[in-house]
């Protein structure tokens, strides 16, 4: 049941809690941008005295800047070191059409990641009455996903006949390649893809996972598939393994927690009959995948947080960006647009908030700031144990036909969160 009601401007004529430095705030699209300006109305601005460092990343306006905008924004994450990113529409033709756009223009998380250089880390929300469809897990599962190269960052194409597909490699300064191999020999038509990664962005991925391990008191498991992509795949098993031995065992073993590199087909298959309590590395593509499968299998993509962690210039300085690891929904935009309430799950892009917050408040050394990022989470889990959810998570406890009382819309979730953090903030 809801909470005794304490206005959001009674909240406000507390003291604010001053935030020392800027955090970088990227806006987005559709449903998920009418969101993202209700939970700072209501649930950041009230408490915080915040400088927030704006980037309007909706569709509209990086087609106007010929998507400049996205880079700044990326920039300005590197200086500042907090960045706290809404949901972002990738165009694709009908979205060009649509809006009429100047071109197909790129994933602005793709673009962000490859300027930062970083890591994704996705961990689900749990909520003891959100029932889970694997019931085997107890404990988060972190999804490590290297953000950089691979399919995302690929090269390719389609042959309309005959012909040798080869990839070839010139070294810096040489007029002839050093090595030509052929990948297929076309009988007919078909497809064709090259792809790549570097040593620099995989060291700095396995320094981001064996920190996450250290910080999270977890072992880490790198999943690959080595014995297939023999060279390709090795290549990560080389250089984990190798930074394991020379940083980081003897930390790892005082914890008590450990390293191991499984095929990445046997990892799934155990994942599912774990309790959880662990890091799963993944290349690109993979980790976007099981990062999906990971919060289904726990309730809803609206239950996971996602962070983006990168090495800063300085020893030991870490970058982070937060955001909703879902969409913009669509569907539930067209509702907004005709004037109907929706009943949108808002948690994913709150934590957004949140987890940027914590590692501002850490960076900063002041606690304040992250007990408040922390209650607001705690907010967020009350209100769905207390019976005040949205229409996917009623589905998940009720089924398909859920009653319309076992639910409320957007609107009426954030007031509770509203209430319930002002009680604790109170206190």
């Amino acid at each position: 049941m809801p909470l005794p009601a304490m206005s959001v401007d009674a909240a406000a004529a507390a003291q604010k809690i001053v935030v020392k430095n800027p955090v970088v705030d990227l806006d987005g699209d559709e449903m998920t941008r009418i969101i993202w300006q209700r939970i700072k109305d209501q649930l950041i601005l009230p408490y915080l005295d915040i400088d927030i460092k704006y980037y309007d990343l909706g569709m509209e306006n990086r087609d106007k800047t010929d998507d400049r905008v996205t880079l700044e924004a990326a920039e300005a994450i590197k200086k500042y070191k907090v960045g706290i990113k809404c949901a972002t529409i990738t165009p694709d033709t009908a979205r060009v059409k649509e809006f009429n756009l100047k071109q197909k223009w790129k994933s602005p998380n793709g673009t962000i990641r490859n300027v930062l250089n970083g890591t994704v880390f996705r961990e689900p929300i749990f909520i003891d009455n959100v029932p889970r469809l694997i019931p085997a897990w107890k404990k988060p599962i972190i999804i490590a996903r290297h953000a950089f190269g691979d399919q995302y960052k690929s090269t390719d194409f389609e042959v309309d006949g005959p012909g040798k597909y080869e990839v070839s490699f010139t070294p810096a300064g040489a007029s002839e390649p050093s090595m030509r191999k052929t990948v297929h020999d076309f009988a007919g038509p078909g497809v064709g893809l090259g792809m790549f990664n570097t040593s620099e962005s995989i060291t700095a991925f396995a320094h981001a996972c064996f920190r996450m391990a250290i910080d999270r008191k977890m072992p880490l498991y790198l999943g690959t598939k080595s014995t297939v992509i023999s060279t390709y795949d090795a290549y990560w098993d080389k250089i984990f393994l190798a930074l394991y031995e020379a940083e980081y065992k003897s930390e790892f073993e005082s914890l008590g927690i450990w390293y191991e590199h499984r095929l990445v087909d046997d990892m799934v298959a155990q994942l599912i009959k774990m309790e959880g309590g662990l890091i799963l590395a993944l290349g690109n593509m993979l980790g976007d995948i099981i990062s999906d499968l990971v919060a289904q299998g726990c309730g809803s993509l609206a239950l996971m947080s996602s962070v983006l962690v990168a090495k800063g210039d300085q020893p030991g300085e870490f970058i982070y960006e937060s955001e909703a690891a879902h969409g913009t929904v669509t569907r539930h935009f067209r509702q907004h647009q005709q004037g109907k309430p929706t009943s949108t799950n808002p948690v994913a892009s709150i934590y957004a908030w949140t987890r940027g917050l914590i590692h501002r408040a850490q960076l900063d050394h002041t606690p304040e700031l992250e007990a408040f990022a922390q209650n607001l989470e705690a907010a967020c889990i009350a209100a769905v144990k207390g019976g005040t959810m949205t229409k996917d998570l009623a589905i998940s406890i009720h089924g398909n036909k859920a009653a319309p009382e076992t639910y409320v819309t957007t609107d009426e979730y954030i007031a509770e969160v509203a209430r319930r953090l002002a009680a604790l903030q109170a206190a």
